[in-house]
């Protein structure tokens, strides 16, 4: 198993919660759609590097 699917889903939520307290205290739209992106590129990092491949 490897670990880098295991750091992308933990930096996932790291950011999931960052737009979380951004939300709260009210910031510009713009940095939480920032920090919204880049949970998701990291999500979906950590799934499709989980996925079963010809390597």
């Amino acid at each position: 198993m490897s670990l880098v699917p295991i750091l992308l889903l933990g930096l996932c939520g790291i950011l999931v919660g960052g737009v979380i307290s951004l939300s709260r205290q009210g910031a510009s739209k713009f940095s939480i759609g920032l920090v919204a992106a880049l949970a998701l590129l990291a999500l979906a990092g950590g799934v499709a590097w989980m996925m079963p491949g010809d390597s």
